[in-house]
């Protein structure tokens, strides 16, 4: 992403918006194991809705370090991701976690790589405030590239559960 110089209304060259959008919805997961990569759909659909100047919307894959440059400057971070936590598969909760410690099991190496760099931002007294959705899984379960039905259902009211966290970004 390459940033321009503003002008105090924050419109930069030809009067196009240049400010620094303060609002991440980064998805995690894999797409090639099923339910796994549900939060990768939830932003898919998010980036259908949302207008690219008021929310940046990442498909962080697998996730690890890499992201931490993602976490910069934001003032909220919104995380979607599939978890393991004994729920019906389907089930969507949004979380506030406190540290890395307090974020539930999910299910590949993303899971270690993403809370070094929450570890990381709180070590360095950059930590933005970070909510997660999570879409209960049953299990990792073998390559696929289709959801289960639960977790396909779910999709949509995920989607309008991070909609819900946005402070005023408005869906097209």
């Amino acid at each position: 992403m390459c940033y321009h110089p503003i002008a105090a209304d924050g419109r930069g060259k030809n009067g196009v918006s240049m400010r620094r959008e303060r609002t991440l919805v980064l998805g995690v997961g894999n797409l090639l194991m099923g339910d796994e990569g549900v939060g990768i759909r939830v932003v898919r659909r998010l980036r259908e809705r949302l207008p690219d100047e008021e929310v940046v919307v990442v498909d962080g894959g697998t996730g690890g370090l890499g992201l931490l440059e993602y976490f910069e400057d934001r003032d909220l971070v919104i995380l979607v991701d599939a978890v393991m936590d004994g729920k019906l598969p389907g089930s969507i909760s949004v979380l506030k976690p406190a540290y890395s410690r307090d974020y539930p099991r999910t299910l590949v190496a993303h899971d270690i790589g993403l809370k070094d760099v929450i570890d990381a931002l709180a070590l360095l007294d950059r930590r933005p405030e970070i909510r997660l959705v999570t879409v209960s899984v049953a299990e990792a379960g073998a390559p696929s590239l289709e959801l289960s039905a639960a977790v396909e259902a779910a999709v949509e009211p995920a989607v309008a559960a991070v909609l819900g966290l946005l402070p005023a970004a408005r869906a097209v």
